[in-house]
Order: structure tokens, then C-alpha cells, then sequence
């Protein structure tokens, strides 16, 4: 391949914007042009971000390499399924689909065309979770919290596919365990969705994970904690910080004390750290981090969860 490669972008809402402004800054890429369903958003994005606009995904897509599909989740099996099939390599936005038949039916156009497929998890990429990932061993315990305040762009889907799918797919990561039961209550607040909702996952190896995620809480919250065996470790992603509790052996005590350490993480933007990723995923022919197959399992989780919660 090119030194560079060439990328698009299909939804320059909200977030396709910021795709297509990251693309337009990597050295690594070319950002070729964008598509949207409103043309003059398309002329406005394209303006700022110094590439051309394409009437439609299958003429864009017939001038790059690989796309980011920024489009609303109950599309996304119409608008990348042509495009997977004919091998170009596609950021996916989360979730990877609304249903799990549509999600395999996403991968296994991506197989049959030799694409490259990465669902945007972007979390995956904060640099507090891939610094927590690095001390976690054994987690038996975690509890994770999503809250923030209201926004309009949201309401429509549900808290748990807008925000606790992200932890969902965290805790998946770090367990690598099969669920072997759910439970998980909910109820909407504001819109006619779930905007409110608490999920227990249990592990087939015995980890339980308690998952939170609020849309309509005054203070914002995002932390994540886990217990394994010798260690507690929390993650508050919003200072970047890992606190660290151990027991320590002293000397001709009857029990060990506790040790506690504060990690500073160095910030990194996540959508910047996701794209280059996919970027550089394209370039040396290599599986993501977050490929198709796990994108299909967080949604499936995610899925089970909304189906149990009562109002």
C-alpha cells in the first residue's frame, strides 16, 4: 500500500465531523472526501476539512481505501454491508448494528471481502483503561459507573447502547470469561428509552461485574474498579488516575498493612489514538484491537441487558 491511506468519511454529523478533521491532520492518511445525507452539512465538513464531497458512499468508496461509517446504528448494515463486501477496510461506529443477525451478517460480509473491520470503541483507546489493563491478572469483582447529564443528540436509543455498552465491552476484555448469567433493571426518565439502568454480569469463571449508566444524573461520573486477588485498582477516567491498594508484608505484625499508590496517566485524546490505530491496521494488514467478532459480543451483551431491564 501508498504511504498513505486514503480515507473517507460516510456521516459527518456530530461525530463523523471529528473523524474527518483527524483524518485531515494524520500524516499517515489522506483524507480523499465525505458523504452525508444532508448536502450541505457534506459541503460544510468538507470546507473545514480541506477534501471533497461524494454524492454517495459507493462513489467515495470507489476512491479510498477505508471509510469511517459515522451513520445512525439501524443503517449501518444497508450503508457498510456493499462496501465490506467489495474488501474496503471500515471503522465502524458502536455498536456494531441494532440487532446480532444484522452484526453477523456485518461480519461476515467483512470476511467474505478481505476487509478489515473495526468497531469504534473508542474507550478501548483511553489511556487510563489501557493502563488499567496492563495490572489486571485475575479480576474476580468489578464495578463500573457511567453518569452524566442529558443530551439531546441521544435520545434516540437507550443508556445502555449509548453508554454502558462501553463498559460492557471493557469488562468483556478484561475477564475473558463467557457470561454465564444476567440480570438488570432500568427505566426511562426524560425520553421514552431506558435512560437509567443497573446490569449483573456473571462469569462462567466465577467474576461478577456490576455495571451502572445514567444519562440523567447531575454530576458527572465515570470510574471503573476492580478487585483481584493481592490488589484493588480504581480508575476514574475523567482525572486519569489508577489508585492502587495492596496488602504488604511487616515484619512481626499480625496482619499486613495496606499499601496505596496514585498512578498519573497521560492524557491521550481516545478518537485520535482510535483512528491512527485503524490507520495503521490498514497499512500492515493487521487485526484491530476491537475487530467485528468483538463488537458482535458487546452488542449481544448489551442487548440481553436492555431485554431485562423493568419499568
Amino acid at each position: 500500500m501508498a504511504d498513505k491511506v486514503r480515507v473517507g468519511v460516510i456521516g459527518v454529523g456530530y461525530l463523523g465531523r471529528f473523524h474527518a478533521l483527524i483524518y485531515s491532520r494524520m500524516a499517515e492518511a489522506e483524507l480523499v472526501g465525505v458523504v452525508d445525507a444532508d448536502p450541505q452539512r457534506a459541503a460544510e465538513v468538507a470546507a473545514e476539512a480541506g477534501c471533497a464531497v461524494f454524492p454517495d458512499a459507493a462513489a467515495l468508496a470507489a476512491a479510498v481505501d477505508a471509510v469511517s461509517v459515522v451513520v445512525p446504528t439501524t443503517a449501518h448494515l444497508a450503508v457498510a454491508g456493499p462496501l465490506l463486501e467489495h474488501g474496503v477496510h471500515m471503522l465502524l461506529e458502536k455498536p456494531i448494528a441494532a440487532t446480532v443477525e444484522e452484526g453477523q451478517e456485518i461480519v461476515r460480509l467483512a470476511d467474505a471481502g478481505g476487509a478489515i473491520l473495526q468497531i469504534g470503541h473508542v474507550e478501548r483507546f483511553n489511556a487510563g483503561v489501557m493502563a488499567l489493563a496492563e495490572r489486571i491478572t485475575e479480576p474476580r469483582y468489578i464495578e463500573a459507573q457511567r453518569m452524566g447529564g442529558f443530551v439531546e443528540r441521544a435520545t434516540d436509543v437507550d443508556v445502555v447502547s449509548d453508554l454502558m455498552i462501553h463498559d460492557i465491552d471493557i469488562i468483556l476484555s478484561l475477564v475473558g470469561s463467557e457470561i454465564s448469567h444476567i440480570a438488570a433493571l432500568g427505566s426511562p426518565v426524560l425520553t421514552e428509552h431506558v435512560d437509567i439502568a443497573t446490569a449483573q454480569l456473571e462469569f462462567a469463571n466465577g467474576a461478577v461485574a456490576n455495571v451502572v449508566a445514567s444519562r440523567v444524573s447531575d454530576k458527572k461520573m465515570r470510574r471503573i474498579r476492580v478487585f483481584q486477588p493481592g490488589m484493588y485498582l480504581s480508575l476514574d477516567f475523567i482525572d486519569q488516575t489508577i489508585d492502587i491498594a495492596e496488602p504488604r508484608r511487616v515484619p512481626g505484625a499480625e496482619r499486613p498493612e495496606i499499601a496505596r499508590q496514585r498512578i498519573q496517566v497521560e492524557p491521550v485524546k481516545p478518537l485520535d489514538r482510535e483512528l491512527a490505530s485503524f490507520v495503521a491496521c490498514v497499512r500492515e494488514g493487521r487485526p484491530p484491537i476491537v475487530d467485528g467478532r468483538t463488537g458482535l459480543k458487546a452488542l449481544d451483551v448489551a442487548l440481553q441487558v436492555r431485554g431485562k431491564t423493568h419499568f
